[in-house]
């Protein structure tokens, strides 16, 4: 019924004809010039308020516009003070004073806000216009590409996956997650919680400068979140609503082997790996072409037409004393893949208020709660997600098996077997090995869904005392709840995966945050001399604990009706639980001071106690400095119509991480250490415990060193330009301390290990308008390198992520490289006949690889010991992009508007683990069909064979590793404003209708589904879950 209403209401809007009659207007003409000088200014943006209708000045100074009278003429350039003027007859002069406009726009810094004009560290800032009518999951998902110096990675597209968020660079080894703080309270596991309607800007602080003023918690760079305030609108309530709704489906589905091409592939390598003395009997399917194209299970799992839409309303409004913003909002959508298993949805509501008691006291709340519903699939998961049992499953297994001959007989006959709602069983396949199963088999029993209770709000009270003096205080919360359950009933979906008795597992967590902060800011003029000063302190305490438990054999069958209350007769069920705690106090101080806004500084020291280091480092200095210098100001620097505003910047400052845990500087213990007590025959046997590891009460937080050196341009007035060169250095990141033997126990955490992020980052934008035209254009650019410098006296590696259930050595972080680095084997091509296998051979005049046939891989001998054993790999790829940027581009013409915007990264690899090549019974891609047949067939794909003594496909090598580079273009969109006039007889104020395209096209050379892995396999793929290709239609109301 919903879905309904939502369709009607957009047909009744489209309608409505965009070219209706226009009331009288008439063309009003004039003269712009600088008040200065009295010289024209060219390039001013003359803009009718409340429609799009735009021109610009021309050489001259000079304009011409079309406008109802009593409409307002707004008058707006780079550099200059924007004047809105209404129109009173045909002919309008305006004169415009010189302010920067750019740089005069207000950014929110840590715990104030600052003109960007003396902003002297490096600050990016997103605007709600820059984000609204973008569909996404999550907020942190609309940032990516809009800002340089910020790399993320996008969640998978399963619906309410979270993204990889990185500012400059990764730095920790541990968790270099950013700090995200949100209307002054600090929230953990992202902002999915926050309505995109909500926002009123999101700021990211990516140096030293900015971020120090957050001390052991600014290490991994800030990410301030403002929500939207109330405004003065005479009593009147503003009325705002943005709706959508979108179908989805994959990109693209991987081309993998029908029936008949797996069957002759099998029986190929089967003959090629049977020792049999006639290797003719290994084929196991005599006629493959009759069993035809078979089982698509990619079709099987995707979802072609999954639906996702969104609804908010907000409402605003006040008077001069007091405002306030409420909103309410939901979010639906279901998953690509196994909609049924995947899916999220979200409610949100939030109410925003400031009061004014008297023009020296301010109070005001910040208060906004999500109740959060999903479910899941499995992904980037060898061993449980669809897509990789889609990918690997024979074709020739059906979905469901309908054959009365075959499904009366075993083992659909003997055994549990998971049926379909018609009653027919799924199909089991004969020729799968251990966990890749029929993929629809496995998600039916699959039951489960996940919750989450979330309020984010914090009160101030705010006096002014004196002028210039403001005193505030503070106080956040973040009280969350959040949980999951599962059932599992009884079922057979192959010899390997089966279960005998059902289960029953909750989970249930609470965690409570909370912050109190008091600051005083004094701000003053001495002439030409401008400051501000500001003390603060901060306290904060952030508690949680869990419980959960497991039962089986329950006496029910399904999720609904489960629960832990039921008695079983099985006495080893398991209940479990736990708690966490940590407390930060805090003072801090911030210097500004600008003379003539030409020469600026900025000077920031806090002081943080934290429980989470130990009692020899509890406190930690966390101090930096910042320069600025705007050349355009001096005296010496020549008029011109070139440049307008040239600034310089450098800074210097300590950060720190105290994300490694709470207590990690004392030992757990363990039981089992059992001891004998007394003499004699009859000794008394005593539980004893004892440490895991030794204490190390010296530890304390990891320490970001940051330099950056930045440089603000405004040209011809139309033309921004921002760079910035920086360099991090982390010290102090935590490792294992090797200890000697004798010592008689495990080492203690210790702060050890060195890295480094070098980079160079670019913003730039541009806006233009011709006659009724208008254009804009932004893009930006990061590159960084990011080293390993020391990682112990002894220690020269750490290895990372395997290849289960191999557990091969897939990542290994070492100094002079990349975090997390893929590590394998070099290789050189294929044997192509006997003599190649012959000749690679040692100085002894032995095979190098004495188990190779033709067709097999080559691999490199790197140390020259004449052998092919684990010291001849090498670092062969990083998943990291070196390389990563993003362009929008826009235009509006009437009441048209469209907007394009892409992103891409470059110089990363991706290793392709979608086949398990452990598993000689899984399906290949059609590269396949590609295969080494025979002398000069192929250099790149080996044979096929059952056999694989050389290892083809049993260790990590090159042959695995491709190019992760891709552009995507991201969000098409294309709009439509009714003219003001007719929306006003309708009793609206704006009515804007919209269709847009998500992820349209990406271009890439990888061969996977889609390039763009982060999570916690950054750059790994084992089944991840690609993102949708989206088209929706959309609807903005203004009453």
């Amino acid at each position: 019924m919903k879905r309904s209403i939502t369709l009607i209401f957009f047909a009744c809007c489209l309608l409505i004809s965009p070219f209706a009659s226009r009331a009288q207007e008439v063309t009003v003409t004039g003269k712009v010039t600088e008040k200065a000088n009295g010289q024209p200014l060219p390039g001013v943006t003359v803009t009718v308020q409340g429609t799009s209708k735009a021109t610009s000045t021309d050489a001259a100074g000079r304009y011409a516009i079309t406008a109802a009278p009593g409409a307002k003429l707004e008058f707006r350039q780079l550099g200059m003070k924007p004047q809105i003027i209404t129109v009173s007859g045909t002919t309008l002069d305006v004169s415009l004073t010189g302010d920067e406009t750019s740089l005069n726009e207000i950014v929110v810094i840590g715990y104030g806000t600052q003109k960007k004009s003396v902003v002297t560290g490096a600050i990016s800032s997103v605007k709600a216009s820059d984000l609204e009518n973008m569909p996404v999951t999550r907020i942190e998902q609309s940032l990516q590409g809009r800002t340089a110096g910020l790399t993320i990675t996008g969640a998978s597209g399963q619906p309410g996956s979270g993204a990889t968020l990185r500012i400059r660079g990764t730095t920790t080894i541990g968790n270099s997650d950013a700090l995200f703080i949100v209307d002054g309270v600090q929230v953990d596991g992202g902002i999915d919680y926050l309505s995109q309607s909500d926002i009123e800007s999101i700021e990211v602080l990516k140096d030293a400068a900015s971020a120090s003023i957050y001390g052991a918690r600014g290490g991994n760079g800030v990410v301030l979140v403002t929500t939207k305030k109330g405004k003065d609108t005479d009593g009147k309530i503003r009325v705002n609503y943005n709706g959508f709704v979108g179908t989805q489906a994959p990109d693209h589905k991987l081309k993998l082997l029908n029936a008949a091409q797996y069957a002759t592939l099998y029986n190929e390598a089967a003959v090629a790996g049977s020792k049999a003395a006639n290797p003719a009997t290994a084929i196991r399917f005599p006629d493959p072409a009759a069993l035809g194209e078979g089982t698509d299970w990619q079709s099987e799992v995707f979802n072609n037409s999954a639906l996702w839409h969104n609804q908010e309303l907000s409402f605003q409004g006040g008077s001069a004393r007091s405002t306030y913003f409420s909103s309410l909002g939901y979010f639906d959508q279901e998953g690509i893949v196994a909609s049924k298993n995947s899916r999220y949805k979200r409610f949100t509501a939030r109410f925003n208020s400031q009061h004014k008691i008297t023009d020296a006291i301010t109070f005001g709340n910040n208060i906004g709660y999500t109740r959060i519903n999903s479910i899941g699939v499995a992904t980037n998961d060898e061993y449980g997600s669809p897509l990789v049992r889609a990918i690997n499953m024979d074709p020739i297994t059906p979905a469901v098996e309908r054959d009365p001959a075959k499904f009366n007989a075993p083992p659909y006959s003997n055994f549990p077997v998971v049926r379909n709602s018609e009653g027919f069983p799924y199909g089991i396949s004969p020729y799968a090995q251990s966990e890749i199963l029929n993929p629809l088999g496995a998600l039916a029993v699959a039951q489960g869904n996940n919750w989450s209770d979330k309020i984010v709000a914090n009160l101030f009270l705010e006096v002014e005392p004196l002028k210039g003096l403001k005193l505030r205080s503070s106080g956040g919360v973040d009280l969350a709840f959040w949980g999951d359950q599962s059932f599992r009933p009884v079922f057979y979906l192959s010899p390997t995966t089966e279960l005998k008795l059902n289960a029953y597992t909750r989970n249930m967590n609470r965690g409570l945050f909370w912050t109190q902060e008091n600051t005083a800011t004094y701000s003053g003029t001495i002439g030409d001399h401008h400051f501000q000063v500001l003390a603060g302190m901060s306290a904060q305490k952030n508690k949680g604990e869990n419980l959960g438990g497991l039962k089986e054999g329950i006496p029910v069958n399904n999720l609904k009706d489960a629960s832990l209350q039921f008695p079983v007769a099985r006495l080893d069920n398991n209940f479990y639980g736990g708690e966490y705690l940590s407390t930060l106090s805090s003072l801090f101080g911030r210097v500004t001071y600008d003379f003539k806004e030409r020469y600026l500084f900025t000077g920031v020291i806090r002081r943080d106690g934290s429980s989470r280091f130990g009692p020899n480092n509890k406190y930690g200095y966390f101090p930096s400095v910042s320069l600025g210098w705007v050349a355009s100001k001096e005296a010496f620097f020549p008029e011109n119509k070139v440049i307008s505003l040239l600034k310089f910047r450098g800074s210097y400052g300590v950060t720190g991480n105290d994300r490694i845990g709470d207590f990690r500087y004392l030992s757990t213990v363990s039981g089992g250490r059992n001891y004998s007590v007394g003499t004699g025959l009859l000794p008394v046997l005593v539980n004893g415990v004892s440490p895991n590891a030794l204490s190390n009460p010296d530890l304390k937080w990891e320490e970001t060193t940051s330099t950056n050196i930045g440089l603000d341009a405004v040209l011809f007035n139309t033309f921004t330009f921002t760079a910035d060169v920086f360099t991090k250095k982390t010290t102090d990141m935590l490792l294992d301390v090797r200890v000697p033997l004798y010592v008689g126990n495990n080492g203690p955490i210790g702060n050890i290990a060195t890295l480094t992020n070098k980079g160079i980052e670019f913003e730039m934008g541009y806006s233009k308008t011709v006659g009724e035209v208008s254009f804009k254009a932004n893009a930006n650019a990061t590159f960084i390198k990011n080293r390993i410098d020391f990682l112990g006296e002894d220690k020269e590696f750490l290895t990372g992520a395997r290849i289960t259930p191999q557990q091969l050595e897939l990542t290994r972080t070492a100094v002079g490289h990349a975090i997390g680095s893929f590590y394998g084997y070099r290789s050189e091509g294929l044997f192509q006949n006997t003599a190649d296998v012959a000749n690679y051979k040692n100085a002894a005049g032995n095979p190098i690889q004495p188990d190779a046939k033709p067709g097999d891989i080559r691999f490199a001998d790197l140390n020259g010991d004449g052998k092919i054993n684990d010291a001849d790999r090498e670092f062969i790829g990083d998943p990291t992009p070196d390389f990563s940027y993003g362009l929008t581009l826009s235009a509006a013409w009437k009441g048209f508007d469209f907007l394009i915007f892409g992103q891409g990264v470059a110089g990363n690899q991706i290793f392709n683990g979608l086949r398990r090549f452990d598993l000689p019974s899984s399906n290949y891609t059609t590269e396949a069909l590609g295969r080494w047949t025979g002398e000069g067939s192929t250099n790149s794909f080996p044979r096929l064979t059952t056999d694989d003594a050389n290892q083809n496909f049993g260790r990590v090598s090159k042959m695995f590793i491709e190019n992760g580079d891709y552009f995507r273009i991201k969000t098409v969109q294309l709009g439509y404003t009714i003219p003001k006039l007719m929306s006003k007889k309708a009793g609206l104020d704006k009515v804007r209708i919209y269709a847009m395209a998500n992820n349209l096209l990406t271009l890439t050379r990888y061969n996977g589904y889609d390039p763009e892995i982060g999570g916690g396999s950054f750059g790994i793929d084992r089944g991840y879950y690609p993102q949708a290709r989206t088209f929706f239609i959309g609807l903005n109301l203004g009453f």
